[in-house]
């Protein structure tokens, strides 16, 4: 397997609206990362991940983009940002820029031109089609945020494709024209500096022929269905990619992932094989969906680690040979993992870090999201109008107002599944507002902040935040977490994640107990060959090998 800087990388995402604000505004901006600088260095990590900074009107905090080359205001400017790269480079920090190029604003220049008129040459720079007999949409296609995913542009009478909000019109990847542009947009910030991009629903642009509308057995006339089967994963995604990859990405050394909604361990194979010169890892998120019964994201149902683990599993194996994984267990549009997968309450860091622990040393490239390394959780906001998120509130409204579901229900699935969990400013100290801002900021903190913060965190040898340091060193110091082979033991235990990781003659023995009961583990054969405790965290000796406390991490070195 070739050894690369983006495999070795640990990467730490930056959500810009709620990490640091340093005007007062109330909302992060370029400068307040700047600021910053000296603590991801003191972290450790390798690369960081900016979720985007491009002009946007903010329908979808700053998903939807209307101008590419330049940076949103409420972020700074063009300078900041080259400023921001600097302070990176100079600390050997590399930058990841996020690449939203499935859909645009819709009041993006190519998008006003679009709308004008049926004949403008930028027409066909997004997807239009007319209604159906007697004013009906041109399919039936739900929007991933809710609702049709059509909107009727009254000026030129055709509908427009989107696929998230009316405001994130699809673009059109069939048009060679469009995809010059964006290859030029792209070269553009590679120019800059830029190591790495970060490609949003990647594997959304290129649609099936036709638009053909969704199964419709059991739905009532008119009503919506998924259509995900005609655009993730469609026809010439992958002849989209390599191009892309010969004109542009190949000509630099940076890291690229694809975020890959439904992707299936073979696609993401197609997707990441080096051969096949596409993109070098997926953000898959099957995953993610562990706890989500029939009724998708919203239908909240109790998850185990044996299905979790099942799945984790499945894409070691799966990415072993060929590919590679990314390994995350929250971001920006997932709550905290903490408060999902462990157990937030009293045993909040030991459990934080024995997520750590998991997402540390499977093979694959670790993801932190900001927060993350202090143990952050989830937020209970009592009203709804304390959320921002725009999926959050387009939900609600399909939901209860329109629906008639209950009130209490939805808002208890909005505390544990909604995306600003991910989003609430980051915790720095217990000053007022957690030392986000001098403002009021544009999202209501989590009210835990005052003993949850980075200030206690550094105060602490204990703490999070230094035992993520402790792994990150431990990866640069050890390419067996890298380059290991990865072996399941234990495939029944309810409770219990156990592997090996093994280099030529290294070897070792990870031990996670996911449950707040002691557990006990029959691996005699492993546990006789006990060379050193690599890391654990409960900082002691463990009371015996066989025996795993709650939530209780322990990495072994073995003797060959």
């Amino acid at each position: 397997m070739n050894k690369t800087f983006w495999k070795e990388a640990v990467v730490y995402q930056i959500y810009p609206r709620s990490y640091q604000d340093s005007n007062g505004d109330g909302i992060g901006d370029l400068r307040g990362i700047i600021s910053r600088l000296d603590y991801l260095q003191k972290l450790g990590v390798d690369v960081v991940w900016l979720s985007p900074v491009y002009k946007s009107p903010n329908d979808d905090n700053g998903y939807d983009i209307s101008n590419y080359e330049d940076i949103m205001d409420e972020f700074g400017t063009l300078q900041d940002w080259e400023e921001l790269l600097a302070g990176m480079h100079e600390r050997g920090i590399k930058l990841m820029m996020d690449l939203v190029i499935n859909h645009s604003s819709d009041e993006h220049a190519w998008f006003l031109e679009s709308r004008s008129s049926k004949d403008n040459p930028y027409r066909d720079y997004y997807i239009w089609r007319p209604g159906g007999p007697e004013g009906t949409l041109p399919n039936n296609w739900s929007s991933i945020f809710s609702g049709p995913a059509w909107e009727l542009d009254e000026g030129t009478g055709e509908y427009y494709l989107h696929l998230f909000s009316r405001k994130q019109p699809d673009l059109n990847w069939e048009n060679p024209q469009l995809r010059e542009a964006l290859y030029k947009m792209i070269t553009f910030w590679l120019d800059k500096g830029v190591d790495g991009l970060r490609m949003d629903v990647i594997n959304m642009i290129s649609k099936v022929d036709g638009l053909p509308s969704a199964h419709s057995e059991g739905l009532a006339p008119g009503e919506l269905a998924g259509g995900g089967e005609y655009y993730m994963n469609g026809p010439r995604v992958h002849e989209y990619l390599h191009e892309m990859n010969q004109q542009v990405l190949s000509k630099y050394n940076i890291m690229t992932v694809g975020e890959t909604p439904g992707a299936t361990v073979e696609d993401a194979i197609a997707y990441t094989d080096e051969d096949r010169e596409e993109l070098q890892m997926v953000f898959q998120f099957e995953h993610m969906d562990v706890d989500s019964g029939p009724g998708g994201k919203w239908d909240v149902t109790p998850w185990s680690l044996t299905l979790l683990r099942d799945i984790l599993h499945k894409w070691q194996i799966g990415l072993a040979e060929k590919g590679w994984n990314s390994l995350y267990l929250n971001n920006h549009d997932q709550p905290r993992m903490v408060s999902r997968f462990g157990n937030d309450g009293q045993y909040r860091v030991i459990s934080a870090k024995m997520l750590a622990t998991l997402l540390h040393t499977l093979k694959g490239t670790p993801y932190i999201y900001q927060g993350e390394e202090i143990g952050m959780t989830n937020v209970k906001f009592p009203l709804l109008e304390h959320y921002q998120d725009i999926e959050t509130h387009n939900m609600y409204r399909e939901k209860v107002t329109e629906g008639g579901a209950d009130h209490a229900t939805i808002l208890n699935a909005i505390h544990i599944k909604g995306r600003d969990n991910a989003r609430t400013p980051m915790q720095w100290d217990a000053s007022t507002n957690a030392g986000f801002t001098d403002g009021t900021p544009w999202l209501r903190l989590n009210p835990n902040y005052s003993n949850i913060n980075v200030d206690q965190a550094l105060a602490d040898p204990d703490s999070i935040f230094y035992y993520y340091q402790k792994l990150i060193a431990l990866r640069k110091q050890n390419p067996i977490m890298v380059y290991g082979e990865y072996e399941l033991l234990l495939p029944e235990h309810e409770y219990i994640y156990a592997y090996t990781r093994t280099l030529d003659a290294d070897k070792w023995l990870v031990l996670l107990n996911f449950s707040e009961t002691p557990q006990s583990v029959d691996l005699s054969l492993e546990l006789g060959k006990i060379a050193e405790i690599v890391i654990g965290n409960y900082g002691d000796q463990p009371v015996e090998p066989a025996s795993l406390r709650p939530y209780e991490a322990i990495v072994y070195r073995l003797n060959s």
